[in-house]
């Protein structure tokens, strides 16, 4: 049997951004048009900042959402990104314990809309979160980022871990205004988010909402 190499599932690598290092080692990207993007592309290299971290996950999903629209595949890479990227780094951003997303729960009532679990890493989690109830909940409700330095200092906190301090929790709110999903990490420190953070998770979600069906 012959077998036809030119239809590899992953392509021979190339540098598709210009992010300085990028291909040298950081994560090499793929060609776009493939559709493809190698393992290697969770990489991160110690001694970035935590801006370039973020950089690189933008960069990163940028290739791998490109012509690709499913959410579930979407999110599925995003928190990947997201989980290597924090333990990349030093303190408080390595003690990250879980990063995902849930996602409005088509099955819930208009009258009592809910998020359901999606794509995460990390330890098992809750299944479904009401909304207004907990940092995720309280996300979905307001539509804004919800940075929250001390979880048991929140109102309603949900614990899923106990291990978990702090969490920041995004929005992703679709062209036609519906609240899609959400981003969520937490951390086993308290303090464990900032502006940077927020910053970087609220583009994120920017280009998950505008790349993704939902």
């Amino acid at each position: 049997m012959q077998i036809d190499r030119s239809a590899s599932v992953c392509p021979p690598r190339r540098a598709m951004f210009g992010l300085d290092g990028m291909a040298r080692g950081r994560g090499k990207l793929h060609h776009r048009g493939g559709g493809s993007v190698h393992a290697d592309a969770s990489n991160f290299a110690s001694g970035v900042t935590k801006e370039q971290a973020y950089e690189q996950v933008l960069l990163q999903a940028e290739g791998l959402l490109y012509e690709q629209r499913n959410w579930v595949c979407n999110l599925s890479n995003t928190a990947s990104l997201l989980w290597h990227a924090y333990h990349s780094l030093p303190a408080p951003s390595t003690s990250v314990n879980w990063a995902g997303f849930y996602v409005l729960d088509p099955s819930a009532p208009p009258s009592k809309p809910s998020l359901i679990l999606g794509p995460f890493q990390g330890k098992v989690a809750c299944q479904t979160i009401p909304f207004g109830r907990g940092v995720c909940g309280a996300a979905a409700s307001t539509r804004q980022t919800q940075l929250v330095p001390d979880v048991h200092a929140f109102p309603g906190h949900i614990a899923c871990d106990g291990d978990s301090r702090s969490e920041i929790v995004v929005p992703v709110v679709a062209a036609d205004g519906r609240l899609v999903a959400i981003i969520d990490v937490d951390c086993a420190e308290v303090d464990g988010f900032d502006e940077v953070d927020r910053a970087w998770l609220e583009k994120l979600a920017a280009l998950l909402a505008r790349s993704s069906d939902w």
